[in-house]
């Protein structure tokens, strides 16, 4: 009794202090312990502000140990029933308990809960976490728990996601002043729901009254409305820039390649789709011995698929060119239709060796999730790291390009291939190993492609065609031409997209740049060299 006494006594002093350290309050376990679904819910909701003390039940709530035992709230504790009201053990077997089973809507109940208790004591990003999804579900119960947030440091955007709470809720009061006050603060939010909550603000109902009477509240939720759309534009226009740049990263990738062999040979290569695929099949092998036999280094298979999926693919690349293309150079019908029969034969091999379904790569953990640059704006880790690895991938085939002397070469048999071969260039090995570094980079590009989307045996060939797009439009053998073309056409066609649809989109991007070559043949950027005329 003497124990029991205390134990209340320590529950009213943690109450009058604002924690709770050694129980609940009487009306939340009552609450909680009650048969009324209504009232339980509520109680589960009010976790939320009962402090540390409150941890332990959310966990039995969401676990499964939390239930009832003649009308008592409890908790199965390693085998022992605990009443909530004493936080004593009771004599009763844990199988009497009679848990309590949560739907969706105390399951909703018990996450707020729990968002609420983290709101305070959690680390910065679990708090950041949380305020997000007391902002998606804020209650009137939930205001003490908010003015007692922001009366401290929370942080810039935990400060922002509390307030626009605290808003919402206050947008129902009956008194205007705190309307039009939850309405001035709603502004700074850049959520479309914020916005549908704003607008009924501004409008008149079936009989032509304005739904919100007070005029100075109407204005301030205009102003927020104007406030919101503009950010949320703004947004919008960031993410579609981010998109495009995110696929024409991807079409450098594919491109690069290409134009390499056909700036170098003149083959219009119809296998250089299925490089890609191989490239991806060889990232989802090493990504299975990763799991099967290092799991412990699971995170770092990405990097160890680069080398493997650039050689796979390149020696793909030699077999093609030693094999076939070799024996069709200047022939450029032929050598289209056998690299055509190439890429069917391809497809079928990984049918035949991985299944016709389509495979999906896991990100590592450093590629998961999303960065947000600010509220409506979120970018993807794996679209961000795809990015750089494109222009990581640049940099060196424009250092090998450059400043090796294969790249010499390379650019030599591209301007003429007959003058190389009177100087000296073996124009024969420059082109096995031109394809074989053009094949490669592809490979790169299905590395990069098997992070975003899934691995199939058809994945290369939504590829080939705006591959040679890029190519084409860029000049061919240009790689300054590639990146402005792979860069541009992402970008515009992702603009396009959000005014058309994808298709439309498509089509109108191909009559672009057949408008385009027809008033500049040689692409954006002309290929430098002397050409006699015979």
């Amino acid at each position: 009794m003497f124990r029991t006494l205390l134990c209340r006594c320590a529950l009213l002093l943690a109450l009058g202090a604002g924690t709770a350290q050694a129980a609940l309050a009487p009306e939340l376990v009552e609450g909680l312990a009650a048969s009324d679904f209504s009232a339980r819910m509520a109680a589960i909701e009010a976790l939320a502000t009962a402090g540390p003390s409150a941890v332990e039940v959310v966990d039995a709530l969401e676990e499964g140990r939390f239930g009832t035992v003649e009308g008592r709230a409890v908790i199965v504790r390693g085998g022992q029933v605990i009443d909530l009201a004493t936080g004593e053990a009771l004599e009763v077997e844990a199988a009497a308990v009679g848990i309590v089973r949560l739907n969706n809507r105390l399951r909703r109940a018990a996450s707020t809960a729990r968002a609420g208790l983290t709101l305070e004591t959690g680390s910065e990003g679990e708090r950041l976490a949380a305020a997000r999804t007391l902002a998606e579900n804020p209650s009137e119960a939930l205001l003490p728990l908010f003015r007692r947030v922001l009366a401290g440091d929370p942080g810039e955007a935990v400060r922002d996601l509390v307030t626009q709470a605290m808003a919402r809720v206050q947008l129902a009061s009956a008194d205007p002043a705190e309307r039009r006050a939850a309405a001035e603060a709603l502004g700074t939010s850049s959520s479309r729901v914020v916005l549908a909550m704003l607008e009924p603000l501004v409008e008149r109902d079936a009989a032509g009254n304005w739904r919100e009477p007070d005029e100075s509240v109407r204005a301030a939720a205009a102003d927020s409305i104007q406030s919101i759309e503009r950010r949320v534009a703004f947004a919008q226009g960031v993410g579609m820039v981010f998109s495009g740049l995110s696929l024409g990263s991807i079409l450098l990738l594919a491109a690069l390649g290409l134009a390499i062999t056909f700036g170098v040979m003149g083959v219009i290569n119809m296998a250089h789709g299925e490089l890609l695929m191989v490239g991806a099949y060889a990232t989802y092998v090493v990504q299975n011995l990763f799991r099967q036999h290092l799991p412990e280094y699971f995170d770092y298979y990405v990097l160890a698929a680069v080398p493997v999926a650039f050689f796979v693919a390149a020696a793909v690349g030699i077999v093609m060119e030693r094999t076939v293309l070799r024996f069709l150079y200047g022939r450029p019908l032929e050598s289209l239709l056998a690299t055509w029969g190439i890429s069917l034969v391809l497809i079928q091999a990984a049918r035949v060796t991985f299944g016709p379904q389509n495979l999906e790569l896991a990100n590592p953990s450093w590629m998961a999730g999303s960065v947000e640059l600010f509220a409506g704006l979120s970018l993807p880790w794996n679209r961000i790291w795809i990015l750089g690895f494109s222009v990581f991938v640049l940099v060196l085939l424009w250092a090998m390009m450059q400043k090796t002397r294969l790249g010499m070469f390379v650019r030599a048999v591209t301007q003429n291939r007959a003058m190389a071969g009177c100087v000296g260039v073996p124009t024969g090995r420059v082109d096995m190993l031109a394809f074989a570094i053009g094949a490669g980079v592809a490979g790169l590009g299905g590395l990069a492609l098997s992070q975003i989307a899934n691995v199939g045996p058809a994945m290369g060939q939504g590829y080939i065609v705006d591959s040679f797009m890029v190519v084409v439009l860029g000049g061919v053998g240009q790689l300054a031409g590639a990146v402005s073309a792979a860069f541009g056409l992402g970008i515009f066609s992702k603009v396009l997209e959000g005014w058309t649809g994808a298709v439309i989109a498509k089509i109108l991007v191909l009559v672009f740049i057949i408008m385009f070559i027809q008033k500049r043949p040689q692409g954006i950027f002309a290929l430098k060299g002397r050409f006699v005329d015979q």
